[in-house]
Parts: structure tokens; C-alpha cells; sequence
């Protein structure tokens, strides 16, 4: 006999004998048939027992999925229901130019973003991003680790933006920087590593927002592919 735990809570009886096929229920209290049927008493001795034999696996309804964007949704839809966006510095006065498309890129599907990043008239950057949630709420990461990104970009310097509750300025973020590199790669960016922007408040994991590849600070060509983002 093996007990799992399903998400809503209930024991799952998987009974098998080599005269019966295996069968299932849902409640712990009315019990499949075996050869010898098991009284409540032996069900409870059982359940008391699983800590230490091991054969339990139980499942939190409380742990947020990994899993952020995927690409499997039509563009620019994400897996996790939100859209991505393109923004640039012109919403602030600036000049910079960029776009952003869903394509194949070094045969793997992905969101690009290419232009050109100008200084011009106090702008200077170009932003794809992404809310963590499909309504724009905040999200609890905080028994997380990081951020899991794949990337193929052009092997110039890029940042990853993080916003919270705490964030209220266009200007504010938590960030850390990465080289695109220019073969498909897989980047972890620990929580630990992001450093608040012009902002006092410690990044606060329990109410994250929003996420943003950046190309900023700097005049120079962007183009910059990701293939999957997702919690770790």
C-alpha cells in the first residue's frame, strides 16, 4: 500500500494485491477493497507511521509556482496571465527607440528587445516588463531564493529591475547587472544580490510586483532575448 496526499488534503489509497486491481478514494474513511479489508484503527496506525517510513508526499496549496513566463500564451500575453510591455525613456522626454517581438531567436522561442539607447534630452534607457501577477497584485516570494532567466543577447551589460509595494517613483527599483551573453544561457539572480535604487526600504519579498530587463545608463545598441523566466 502507498498514501500520497493530494491538494485538497485527502488520503489517496492506492491498494494493490495480486488479485485486485488497483483503485481509488478520495476519503480516508470509506476504504477500497483489498484482500484484507483495513479497519479505521489500522488506517490511523498507518498515518501515524508515514514519518518514519518515508512514504507520505505532501503538497502546499501556500507555495507559489515557479514558473513566471514560460512563452507557451500568445504574445504578449505570459504564463502567469500579465502582459509584457515595452517602455522607453520617451515617457520621461527622451529619445531612445526600441521594439519588442515575439520570435525565434537562435532556434528557441523568445521576447526581443532591440533599439538603440540615446542620452539625449536626460533619457537614457529601454524596458521590458512584466507584473508578477495577471492583475498587477503583489506576490509572496519570500521562502524563494531568486529569478531563473534565459538569455541570448549581444555581450553588452543589461539590468535586471525588481518593484515592490515599498517602490512609488518611476526612478525606484532594486536591481543587479549581467552580461547578455551571445549563446543561449541560463542566469540565476539571487534576491540576496539586488541592491535598492534610490529608495531606503530593504527589498520586501513578500510584495513583489513587477520585474524589468533593462538596457540603461549608457548610449549603445540593445538587443537582448529571453527564453523563460521563473522563481527559484
Amino acid at each position: 500500500m502507498q498514501i500520497d496526499q493530494d491538494l485538497r488534503g485527502f488520503a489517496l489509497i492506492y491498494v494493490i494485491s495480486p488479485h485486485h486491481e488497483p483503485c481509488y478514494n478520495g476519503e480516508v474513511d470509506r476504504l477500497c477493497k483489498a484482500t484484507k479489508p483495513m479497519t479505521r484503527r489500522d488506517i490511523l496506525a498507518l498515518l501515524m507511521a508515514i514519518p518514519a517510513t518515508g512514504i507520505l508526499r505532501s503538497h502546499s496549496l501556500a507555495a507559489p509556482t515557479r514558473i513566471i513566463d514560460d512563452l507557451n500564451q500568445p504574445a504578449p500575453q505570459a504564463s502567469n496571465g500579465a502582459s509584457w510591455e515595452l517602455i522607453a525613456d520617451r515617457v520621461m522626454g527622451g529619445v531612445s527607440q526600441g521594439t519588442m517581438h515575439r520570435e525565434v531567436v537562435e532556434g528557441k522561442t523568445a521576447i526581443r528587445m532591440q533599439g538603440e539607447v540615446s542620452l539625449e534630452n536626460n533619457g537614457g534607457f529601454l524596458q521590458i516588463a512584466l507584473n508578477l501577477s495577471a492583475h498587477g497584485n503583489t506576490i509572496d516570494a519570500s521562502n524563494l531564493q531568486g529569478i531563473e532567466i534565459d538569455i541570448l543577447g549581444n555581450g553588452e551589460e543589461y539590468n535586471l529591475h525588481l518593484r515592490t509595494n515599498d517602490v512609488r517613483r518611476p526612478w525606484q527599483s532594486y536591481r543587479q547587472s549581467f552580461i547578455a551573453p551571445k549563446k543561449w544561457s541560463t542566469a540565476r539572480f539571487s534576491f540576496a544580490d539586488f541592491s535598492p535604487y534610490r529608495i531606503d526600504a530593504p527589498l520586501d519579498l513578500t510584495t513583489l510586483r513587477r520585474i524589468g530587463i533593462v538596457a540603461i545608463g549608457r548610449a549603445f545598441s540593445a538587443d537582448i532575448a529571453i527564453g523563460g523566466v521563473r522563481f527559484y
